[in-house]
């Protein structure tokens, strides 16, 4: 986070916003910078995907299912803007610590003893450690003594739009965060990489809840992706995962999305289209009918 920290001081902090006589060393300028950077990225990562993903992804008859709720998309934004400063908070702190140089987070790949090796191993492992730590904070959330504290105004969401990606108590929002932010402190990454991945597990994240259930074929059975998270929102003790099916399978929670069994979200919205339009064709040969008794 140092890298994007310094960009900001250089083109905007320094000659825009603080005083020439303020270090930009100084611990509490440090503090409020990383505030801002992290609000305003949340915001322009959150907002910006999220939009793309419901304008062009999101498919807009999943709002006629009987458990999408009036105003959903309003109101998983409102709740998302009012969490994500809150969520700021304990992120910030860990971002300082990064910014001070107690992260194992290194500039040069050359001085990695591993190299460009390191690096692609670093990112796999990180994708390993997150979904990992978080399938066992996401299933910890959902235990009786959390659950309604912190993790039930997720689940108001029973068919989700990508704006419900980060509408989350700020508690569990952070906890379903953190393994992100303590792997550069156990394991070496790169900074670079580091960002890319950041940026990339908050566009998984609203992936997730786009709606659009279409995985490959062959790897229906290992990503964790949209249809196996709508069934979590649906379900609730199925498909705690992050990226992949593994620990599901390996925890015993793992369901078989009903979107690839032909009874998920879609399927029933378009089977309540047909007996509309059967009803409504019934109703206009019964009224025929009657009108034609009448003319007799």
């Amino acid at each position: 986070m140092d890298l994007v920290l310094n960009a900001a001081d250089y083109y905007f902090f320094t000659p825009y916003v603080y005083p020439a006589s303020w270090s930009e060393g100084d611990a509490l300028r440090q503090l409020i910078g990383l505030f801002i950077i992290t609000n305003l990225g949340a915001l322009v990562i959150y907002c910006g995907f999220g939009a793309l993903s419901y304008y062009f992804v999101f498919d807009r008859s999943l709002m006629k299912h009987p458990q999408f709720l009036e105003n959903q998309v309003r109101r998983e934004i409102a709740f998302s803007v009012k969490s994500m400063p809150w969520i700021s908070i304990p992120t910030v702190a860990l971002f300082f610590a990064e910014v001070r140089g107690y992260s194992k987070l290194y500039d040069d790949i050359d001085s990695s003893p591993y190299g460009w090796f390191g690096v692609v191993l670093s990112m796999l492992s990180f994708l390993f450690f997150t979904d990992m730590s978080i399938y066992w904070i996401h299933r910890f959330l959902h235990h009786k003594l959390f659950y309604k504290r912190f993790h039930k105004p997720h689940h108001l969401w029973k068919v989700p739009t990508p704006f419900a990606s980060h509408a989350f108590h700020p508690v569990d929002g952070f906890m379903q965060s953190l393994p992100y932010h303590i792997y550069p402190f156990i394991f070496p990454l790169h900074k670079i990489t580091y960002l890319g991945l950041y940026v990339f597990v908050n566009i998984w994240t609203v992936s997730i809840h786009d709606g659009d259930y279409r995985v490959p074929k062959f790897l229906k059975d290992v990503i964790n992706g949209s249809a196996h998270h709508t069934d979590h929102h649906l379900y609730f003790d199925f498909n705690y995962g992050q990226y992949f099916t593994l620990w599901d399978k390996i925890g015993g929670s793992y369901k078989n999305p009903s979107a690839f069994e032909g009874n998920g979200p879609h399927d029933l919205c378009k089977k309540l289209e047909e007996d509309r339009g059967k009803a409504l064709n019934g109703n206009a040969f019964h009224r025929e009918n009657q009108e034609n008794e009448k003319n007799k």
